[in-house]
């Protein structure tokens, strides 16, 4: 069972939408809300995911170097907590976060939009 304080779990709905539709600075604002006020392994799932958001959003807007160590300190952060939180597949975050940064080191900066549809991710949560 997800434990939730408050209008967390919307917010949390609210940001996992947000990543899907690639509203991603409006997930990382969404998220920021929810890890000023969080503490532990909720702040890290906060702060990775929100790390994430923004890495694809430097993916978008061409700044290479600013995605690639978003990704990885995204997945650091994530890597600390449970696989599933709070109804989020984190785990499934972490290997497509690894996946993209793989394909982003191959290509390099200079063919970065190159990257597939595919490995541009979504997030995934799940009710209890």
């Amino acid at each position: 069972m997800r434990q939730e304080v408050g209008g967390q779990g919307q917010e949390l709905d609210r940001a996992v939408r947000e990543f899907n539709r690639r509203e991603w600075f409006e997930c990382h604002e969404t998220l920021e809300e929810l890890w000023i006020g969080a503490s532990g392994e909720r702040r890290d799932f906060y702060q990775g995911f929100l790390q994430l958001a923004v890495a694809l959003h430097h993916w978008r807007n061409g700044n290479f170097k600013g995605a690639l160590i978003l990704l990885r300190g995204g997945c650091g952060l994530l890597s600390r907590v449970a696989d599933v939180l709070e109804g989020v597949d984190v785990a499934g975050l972490i290997v497509a976060a690894g996946l993209l940064e793989a394909e982003l080191a191959v290509l390099g900066e200079e063919r970065m939009a190159e990257v597939p549809e595919r490995l541009i991710f979504k997030a995934h949560r799940h009710s209890s």
